[in-house]
């Protein structure tokens, strides 16, 4: 299982988006029976985070895309992702300490890349500071 971070991270955040990454694999494997070929978690900026999965497909995803079934492919996965959304946000709080404001989840059925998207609160400022 490949679980790769930004090379550009400090160490600390390496750490945080490897666990991040092991986490949606996990989520994965109990949520769709399987888990994916590899994953990475980047910033996508102060307050976001991007999970991109790669080789999710269930066997029976990949006959219904295999058949052009497409839209009931999308359809059938975003319906389980909206079903554990509450897992989902529940690993970001979690490990960030930072409450998940929006989750948007997207697929790519024809390359069978997924990606998880994290909005996360802005970090408040200290008192004081202009």
């Amino acid at each position: 299982m490949d679980h790769e971070t930004a090379s550009q991270s400090t160490a600390p955040e390496q750490g945080l988006l490897a666990q991040i990454s092991k986490e949606m694999v996990r989520l994965y494997k109990d949520q769709f029976g399987r888990g994916p070929s590899s994953t990475r978690t980047d910033w996508a900026g102060p307050n976001a985070l991007l999970c991109t999965l790669h080789d999710t497909l269930t066997p029976a995803e990949r006959r219904l895309a295999e058949m052009g079934e497409y839209q009931r492919l999308r359809d059938t996965r975003l319906f389980f992702q909206h079903a554990s959304e509450s897992e989902f946000r529940e690993v970001i709080e979690r490990l960030t300490g930072r409450h998940v404001h929006a989750f948007i989840s997207g697929m790519d059925v024809h390359q069978d890349v997924a990606s998880e998207l994290f909005y996360l609160d802005p970090v408040p400022e200290p008192a004081g500071r202009v």
